[in-house]
Formats: C-alpha cells, sequence, structure tokens
C-alpha cells in the first residue's frame, strides 16, 4: 500500500478523537522528533480499564483514521489479550495499555528527553 501524505497533526488529530471517543483515560503524547535515531516522530500513549475498553480504543482509533483520513495502521500488535496493544501508523506510534501494565513499563521514562504533551480528558 502507498503512503498517503497525511500530515502528522491530521493523524494525531484523529487518533485522539478516536481514543476520547471511547474515554481513553491519560493521553500523553511524546515528541521525539529532537532525539536522534527514534523509530518515529510521536508516541501517543493512553490507557482503558480492562482489556475490552484498550480493544475498543483501539477499534475506535482505527474506525476514525479510516473514516476522516482513509489510512489504516501498517501493524497492530496486542489485541489477542488487550493488555498493551501497538498501533504503528509509521510516524506516529499508538500504545494502548491497562492502567497497571502502563504503570509496569512507564515507558514515558525510557524517553525522558522527548516533549510530553498531556491532553486532559473532557469528561
Amino acid at each position: 500500500m502507498a503512503k498517503k501524505n497525511i500530515s502528522n497533526d491530521d493523524l494525531l488529530a484523529n487518533i485522539i478523537k478516536g481514543i476520547e471517543e471511547v474515554k481513553g483515560n491519560d493521553i500523553d503524547i511524546l515528541d521525539l522528533r529532537a532525539i536522534d535515531n527514534t523509530v518515529c516522530d510521536y508516541f501517543v500513549i493512553c490507557n482503558g480499564t480492562s482489556n475490552t475498553q484498550v480493544n475498543s480504543i483501539v477499534n475506535s482509533v482505527q474506525k476514525t483514521v479510516s473514516k476522516e483520513l482513509k489510512d489504516k495502521p501498517w501493524h497492530v500488535e496486542g489485541t489477542e489479550n488487550g493488555e498493551w496493544v501497538l498501533m504503528d501508523y509509521v510516524n506516529i506510534v499508538v500504545h494502548v495499555f491497562q492502567k497497571h501494565i502502563r504503570e509496569y513499563y512507564n515507558i514515558e521514562s525510557l524517553w525522558g528527553d522527548a516533549k510530553i504533551t498531556t491532553i486532559q480528558n473532557k469528561y
């Protein structure tokens, strides 16, 4: 599939919209562009309260991005157990966790040099 020219801002906005549609919690955007040798430009990290909600968040993000931008993730993994699902949109990687798994891995601390933007819940 040829990659479309979709701006990171448009993709970020639609990913956030998809997360918020199903009440994903604690949304952080890590801007990795100023860090050398990163695999992408942004990480979007959020969490749900159960494996059902984690998978609902993933489905909502895919549906929103597909509908609005006609794009789909290059790769998705982790939906089998719904504890940590990774969605790879090439320039943006989305991590959807269950809260206790997010706290355990604490990947925000691994990218301490990244600029972190926290999105306030609208509910």
